[in-house]
């Protein structure tokens, strides 16, 4: 946005279109008041002088002048021209939620369509766009955990920090959801005034924790309420292996040389949600029923006011640029 002394024009793309406008119509204008001016000349030189003695080059400069200025200014207006930022003080109320994601390397498993982290990453998204003025943040976990994206109502940020998720961000192979938890209670800790505390974790269940019973008490004593989501299918898949160009190698293989088949364990997530007051959802790849019924039941739950937020508004001024229009071309019509 560029500003001309205390004016901003939001509309600036559209420049070059307002300049092409501007100056086809000057030119139609001094083609006309040429051809108006040469006609007036000849007649007034000829058997017509008496009757043309009398007609005024300036008016008809000024008249022309006042069409273009109209016309300029209407331009100008489309433009939308704009004054200095004021301040203004909005209440924001709403939910913290904070989602959890499983990059282990059990997660490129391809029972789902394309694989098991694409498909969760494009259900967050819906899930995210449907959630309104909630704030959300992003944990991702395997065998450790970490927070991806702090909690935030900046949706563009928190999308920023989701596509840049992959199983090599801190995978370890294996998956800890003790520790997807821990982490979850580390942030919600951070503010403890907030009653609600809602947690997503997106998995395919396939744990190797090693304190999750512990953990599972403290959740529950710290009254955080989990909602499992399950991405897999009982059937499983191998866990395809990649080399450094992002070429698939083969199949992971266990000690023996057998190909490894991850599934979706629902009994551990059923269990999971259950204990701590949320539910179970599977992973659906053909539509949104899951992502529908997780935003009906975080909708059940009571907002809360966060901090005040100042945004900044830009005041639309168009409206001058359209008066003075209105004036020049008035004045041009009665001259």
């Amino acid at each position: 946005m560029v500003t001309f002394s205390d004016i901003s024009f939001a509309g600036l793309k559209y420049l070059w279109l307002v300049s092409a406008c501007a100056l086809v119509f000057v030119g139609v204008v001094a083609w006309r008041v040429r051809n108006v001016v040469r006609s007036i000349s000849i007649l007034r030189s000829g058997a017509m002088t008496s009757l043309f003695k009398c007609a005024s080059m300036i008016r008809i400069v000024g008249k022309a002048l006042l069409s273009i200025v109209g016309f300029l200014m209407i331009m100008m207006a489309l433009m939308r021209p704009q004054s200095p930022k004021q301040e203004e003080t909005m209440q924001q109320e709403g939910r913290d939620l904070l989602i959890a994601v499983d990059v282990s390397r059990s997660m490129l498993a391809q029972d789902v369509e394309p694989n098991r982290l694409s498909l969760t990453k494009q259900k967050i998204h819906t899930l995210v766009e449907r959630l309104g003025s909630d704030r959300v943040g992003l944990v991702l976990f395997s065998g450790t955990a970490f927070l991806q994206c702090p909690l935030t109502s900046d949706r563009a940020a928190f999308f920023m920090f989701l596509d840049a998720v992959d199983v090599e961000t801190i995978s370890s192979g294996s998956t800890a959801l003790d520790e997807a938890m821990r982490k979850s209670l580390e942030v919600f800790q951070q503010v403890p005034s907030r009653q609600n505390k809602i947690l997503v974790i997106f998995t395919d269940g396939e744990d190797f924790s090693t304190n999750l019973a512990d953990i599972q008490q403290a959740v529950q004593q710290e009254k955080m309420n989990i909602f499992t989501m399950g991405v897999g299918t009982a059937q499983g898949a191998p866990i395809p292996v990649f080399d450094e160009k992002g070429k698939q190698i083969g199949h992971q293989k266990d000690k023996k040389g057998s190909v490894v088949i991850s599934r979706l364990d629902e009994t551990m997530l059923q269990n999971i949600a259950q204990e701590t007051s949320g539910v179970y959802v599977r992973v659906i790849p053909e539509n949104d029923r899951d992502i529908d019924v997780l935003v009906n039941k975080v909708a059940g739950y009571e907002k809360e006011r966060f901090e005040d937020k100042k945004i900044a508004r830009m005041q639309e001024q168009y409206h001058w640029f359209l008066f003075i229009s209105f004036v020049c071309l008035a004045l041009e019509w009665i001259w």
